[in-house]
């Protein structure tokens, strides 16, 4: 039981690093990979699809790693869509000078409002393939993912001391003045006190033989706590090159340069 424990944990750990580092490495090429970067992950999320439909039919070891691993796919599709400029928002400039309140609040939400319905309608997807199926790690593991990534969308909103906002490409540098970096807020002590507790509790219910510790479940509770450890690094100056320094080696591409104007008010007039 251990053994398979520590399995899972392992496979979980692994996913979330290396996907998250491929999506870096894949950020960090030149604009014009990008067409083809995405091609090639539509197919596997085609495939994912698949892979999640006869996930759920049955409750099993084998079908719980597909089912996680078909997500964390999917998740990387919708990432990488969001960090190419592919799906983004309506509204792609830099926030409006001293907006605040509602305005704030709304161009904020255009910015990635298009992103969010994509992972909207990929959940609805989901519960839709779940219908009278017995395995349920697929959807709970996108549904955990989602929830922890509008929470930290939430914290960057509302401030954090650390956002981030170097790591931006050149495309995506305008959603920098989205952020807010101050101390901390009422919402993050309330998000990072929600998200530990919630870990807490499964723990502390897998201890008390409250419930079956399944290969799903212990999935389920290590992301929860990579994700705890993603809101921590929002307070902290810790760089991301420690943990993700081989996907990150090569520069961010920056935009080509527009040829500068000719002055006009110094040009010489010859005859």
């Amino acid at each position: 039981m251990v053994t398979e424990v520590l399995w899972a944990c392992l496979f979980t750990a692994l996913c979330w690093w290396f996907g998250t580092g491929l999506i870096l490495w894949l950020d960090r090429r030149p604009p014009q990979s990008f067409r083809l970067s995405l091609a090639c992950w539509t197919v596997l999320m085609v495939l994912s699809f698949a892979g999640v439909a006869w996930s759920m039919r049955e409750v099993s070891v084998v079908r719980a790693y597909l089912a996680f691993g078909c997500v964390i796919v999917m998740w990387g599709w919708h990432e990488l869509a969001f960090l190419t400029g592919w799906i983004t928002g309506p509204r792609k400039t830099a926030l409006t000078p001293g907006a605040a309140g509602w305005p704030r609040l709304l161009e904020s939400i255009q910015v990635v409002l298009y992103h969010e319905l994509a992972l909207i309608l990929n959940f609805a997807v989901l519960w839709w393939m779940q219908s009278d199926q017995p395995n349920h790690v697929a959807i709970c593991t996108y549904a955990l993912l989602w929830c922890m990534r509008l929470s930290a969308k939430l914290n960057l909103f509302f401030g954090v001391p650390q956002t981030g906002a170097q790591y931006l490409p050149p495309h995506l540098t305008y959603l920098g003045s989205y952020f807010r970096r101050r101390r901390l807020t009422p919402w993050f002590v309330l998000s990072m006190s929600l998200a530990i507790g919630t870990w807490v509790w499964l723990v502390w219910l897998a201890g008390q033989g409250a419930v079956e510790i399944t290969t799903g479940w212990v999935m389920l509770a290590t992301l929860l706590g990579l994700a705890i450890v993603e809101h921590v690094i929002m307070i902290f100056p810790w760089p991301l090159e420690r943990l993700w320094g081989w996907a990150m080696t090569q520069p961010l591409v920056p935009p080509p340069l527009a040829p500068p104007a000719p002055d006009v008010h110094h040009e010489r007039i010859q005859f």
